[in-house]
C-alpha cells in the first residue's frame, strides 16, 4: 500500500473506501453513546440478558466473560466463550441489549452451523497471513519487475475481500437474530427501544461494508498498477 503514497490514482481510487471507514466508526461510535445513555425497561445489565438469553436457548456451554475496552465485544468460535466489554456488561441500556444479544447470535449461528459463518471460521487463518504477506510481496514485485511475484501477492491479498464478503451475512444474521431474541425473551417490549437497538447494530454493519469496499477498491487498485495503469517505476 506504500506505493501508491505518492500516487494521486490511489487517492482517487482508495481514499474515498478509507473516508467511508471513518464514517462508519463515527457512527457505530456515536449510536453506542447515543443509546448507552437510555436505560432499558427490563433493567437489565448486558451480562444477564446474554445469561437469560443463553439459558432460555439452551446454551448453558456457552461461557460469559467480561472484558476490557470499549466495543470490544466478541464471541469465541474456538472455545465457545463471550466476551463483554465492561461498558456493555455492566450496562443496563439499550445499546448494552443489543451488543449483548448480537454477540449471542454468532454463538448460535455455530450452534446451528450457519454456513457463511463456518466458512469464515475456516479461512480466517489464510487470510491473517494474505492480509499483510500479500501486500509485501505485490510491492517487491513491482519494484522488481517480477510479474509473477506481484500476482501471487494480489492473489493472497484477496483473501481479505473473500473474508468481508463472507462477514457480511455472518454479521447481518446476527443482528437479526438478536432482534428476534431480544423480543421473543420479552427483555424488550416497545417499539422505542427495538428502534434503539437497530440503531446501534445497523451503525455496527456499516463497518464491515467498509471494510469490503476497502478491500475491493485496494485490490482494483493493484490491478491497475499490475496491468501498466502506471508506466514510470516505482
Amino acid at each position: 500500500m506504500f506505493i501508491g503514497l505518492f500516487d494521486p490514482m490511489y487517492y482517487l481510487m482508495v481514499l474515498p473506501a478509507l473516508l467511508l471507514g471513518l464514517y462508519a466508526q463515527h457512527r457505530v461510535k456515536s449510536a453506542f453513546r447515543k443509546y448507552q445513555q437510555v436505560p432499558n425497561r427490563a433493567r437489565m445489565t448486558g451480562r444477564e440478558a446474554a445469561e437469560r438469553i443463553l439459558r432460555n436457548n439452551g446454551m448453558t456451554d456457552v461461557s460469559v466473560h467480561v472484558t476490557r475496552g470499549t466495543l470490544t465485544d466478541h464471541y469465541d468460535p474456538r472455545n465457545n466463550s463471550l466476551h463483554l466489554s465492561e461498558a456493555v456488561a455492566h450496562s443496563a441500556s439499550v445499546a448494552a441489549l443489543g451488543i449483548a444479544a448480537h454477540e449471542i447470535g454468532h454463538a448460535m449461528q455455530k450452534r446451528d452451523k450457519y454456513v457463511p459463518m463456518t466458512l469464515r471460521m475456516a479461512i480466517v487463518p489464510m487470510v491473517r497471513i494474505g492480509s499483510w504477506v500479500g501486500p509485501l510481496l505485490f510491492m517487491v514485485g513491482i519494484m522488481l519487475a517480477a510479474s509473477g511475484l506481484a500476482v501471487a501477492g494480489l492473489v493472497l491479498f484477496s483473501g481479505t475481500l473473500v473474508f468481508s464478503l463472507v462477514t457480511l451475512p455472518v454479521e447481518f444474521n446476527a443482528s437479526n437474530r438478536a432482534v428476534a431474541m431480544l423480543t421473543q425473551s420479552g427483555i424488550v417490549t416497545n417499539q422505542e427501544e427495538e428502534k434503539g437497538v437497530r440503531a446501534v447494530l445497523s451503525g455496527a454493519a456499516l463497518t464491515y461494508v467498509a471494510a469490503a469496499v476497502q478491500s475491493l477498491m485496494t485490490i482494483l487498485y493493484y490491478v491497475f498498477l499490475l496491468t501498466g495503469g502506471r508506466r514510470r517505476r516505482f
